[in-house]
Parts: C-alpha cells; sequence; structure tokens
C-alpha cells in the first residue's frame, strides 16, 4: 500500500545544469509548483549554482552535487551528500544524456559504450538508488528521458547508438514499474520529439526549426517547457495510475 504525498517533498534532477537544456528549466519549473530540488550534474560548481538561484527565486530548499552519471559510485555519492539537506525524496528525474550523430557504419567501439553508459547506465544507477529510498518510505515518482528516436529507429539528430540506448530506456522503465509498483513507486518515460536545445548540436536557426518541425503536425518545434509541464504531471500525486507508460510530447511526429 501506497504512503501519502508529503507535502514537503524533493525532486532530484540529474543533468540539470547546462544553461538551455531541458534539466534547468525542469528544475524552474517544479520549484515554481512548490518541490524542493537536489540536482546532480557533471558540472558540479554548475549544479550548486543553479540550485542557489532556485532557492533564491522560489523559496525551495534546493541543493546541487557533482557526479559522473555512467559512474555508479559516484551516483550514489551524489545521493547520499543530497538527501540529509533536503526534504524526503519523492521524484527522480532522469536527464542527464548525450547526444550521438555518428554513422553505425563509423560508431567505433568508444563511441558505442559512453553513450549506452551515459544514456541508459546512468538512468540504471539512479534509478537503482532513488528507488531504494522511495520504496523504504511507501512512495516515489520516477521519470526518465526516451526520444522518438528510439520509436522510430533515429531519424533525428542523433543515430544508432543513441536510438538503442533510449530504447533500453523504455524497456528498463516498464520492468521497474512492474517490480516496484506495489511498493508505492510509479515509473515512466517521457519521449520528446525535437526540443529547442543546445542538445541537437548549437542554437537553432529559424530555418532549421522550420526543417526539424516538418515530421510533426504542430507549426513549431518542442521547448524545454512543454517537456518540464509533462514531467510535473508524471511527478505529482494525480499520475498515481499512471505507470510503465512512455509519453510521447513531440507535436505528433510520432503516433502510436
Amino acid at each position: 500500500m501506497s504512503a501519502a504525498f508529503p507535502a514537503e517533498r524533493t525532486a532530484i534532477l540529474t543533468g540539470a545544469a547546462s544553461p538551455r537544456g531541458i534539466g534547468r528549466a525542469t528544475a524552474h519549473y517544479l520549484a515554481e509548483r512548490g518541490w524542493s530540488i537536489g540536482i546532480i550534474d557533471l558540472d558540479e560548481a554548475a549544479a550548486q549554482a543553479v540550485a542557489a538561484e532556485i532557492a533564491e527565486q522560489h523559496g525551495v530548499a534546493a541543493a546541487g552535487a557533482g557526479a559522473n552519471v555512467a559512474d555508479e559510485a559516484q551516483v550514489r555519492a551524489a545521493f547520499d551528500a543530497l538527501e540529509p539537506q533536503l526534504p524526503p525524496l519523492v521524484a527522480l528525474v532522469n536527464l542527464a544524456g548525450v547526444s550521438s550523430p555518428d554513422p553505425y557504419l563509423e560508431v567505433t567501439p568508444d563511441e558505442w559504450n559512453r553513450v549506452i553508459a551515459i544514456n541508459l547506465n546512468g538512468v540504471h544507477y539512479a534509478t537503482r538508488r532513488a528507488a531504494e529510498t522511495m520504496t523504504a518510505n511507501g512512495v516515489g515518482r520516477i521519470v526518465s528521458m526516451s526520444s522518438i528516436s528510439a520509436q522510430r529507429g533515429g531519424g533525428t539528430f542523433s543515430k544508432t547508438a543513441y536510438s538503442a540506448a533510449k530504447a533500453g530506456v523504455i524497456g528498463l522503465t516498464r520492468s521497474v514499474a512492474r517490480e516496484l509498483g506495489r511498493l508505492g513507486v510509479t515509473v515512466n518515460a517521457i519521449a520528446p520529439g525535437p526540443i529547442d536545445t543546445d542538445i541537437m548540436g548549437g542554437t537553432l536557426t529559424e530555418e532549421r526549426k522550420a526543417a526539424m518541425s516538418a515530421d510533426g503536425v504542430l507549426p513549431r518545434i518542442g521547448s524545454p517547457r512543454d517537456i518540464a509541464a509533462g514531467v510535473a504531471y508524471l511527478i505529482s500525486e494525480d499520475a498515481g495510475y499512471v505507470t510503465g507508460q512512455t509519453l510521447n510530447i513531440d507535436g505528433g511526429t510520432y503516433m502510436h
């Protein structure tokens, strides 16, 4: 049986310190809605700076820690550092990731391993550590970033290594949802379509935005706020009957 959803609660976000990323926008969006925030990023100073900015602007508790999500010991240490500083951990948002535009016939073993290590193993390490706290408390929400690239087989800026890792995130999400549901924890994924962030290879021109939106049914590409709103729903108390799902926020690019 699930425990009560605490009024004072924390969301930890991985990869949330880059200036124009989905993570930072999501951290602000959640803080506006009363969530305390923990940020884990490769750049510890940036994680702490964004946390300080969030605490100042939104009046919530916030803290930052550094970790390479591909290193399980670093991930566990970051959670261990953040949890005592913040209200109970209720939500994890797995946002840390890297793009990989290398064509399949040019993918080196090092590139393949780098992309899987960050985009899939990193999600597992953070999920596993967060789930230990959540199941002990009897309540939790986990949301991980997949991609329409996983569902369409690429066709985006990134290619096969990225698609394989992001498909792995969907499989991980469903399986962990099945195992943790009776322990009070929901686990879902979001599959963004083209979003206006720097991960697409730099700031986008209007021409490139128009070309990228052509696949969808809406006349624009997505913004980080579009993803943040989806995260806010999936980690909310109201989403307690939603688990094992992949929510596409993609302007209709992939309908399934």
